[in-house]
């Protein structure tokens, strides 16, 4: 039986680099310079990056306060 953390965990939608950079119309070297300088959360699964949608979501609301 599991709970409802971890399939909650399962279920998250994990984006990539061509995911953020089409979405918030940015540049994939912009995407790696937000992730190399530790701005946003990402993690590699083999050679490409990912990003959890609640990571992005943190990222724009603390980056975009006002």
């Amino acid at each position: 039986m599991s709970n409802g953390k971890n399939r909650s965990l399962t279920q998250e939608r994990l984006l990539t680099l061509q995911d953020i950079a089409g979405h918030l119309r940015i540049s994939l070297k912009t995407a790696r310079r937000w992730i190399d300088s530790g701005e946003l959360a990402a993690f590699k699964i083999g050679r490409q990056w990912r990003i959890s949608e609640t990571d992005l979501r943190k990222f724009l609301r603390e980056r975009w306060k006002g």
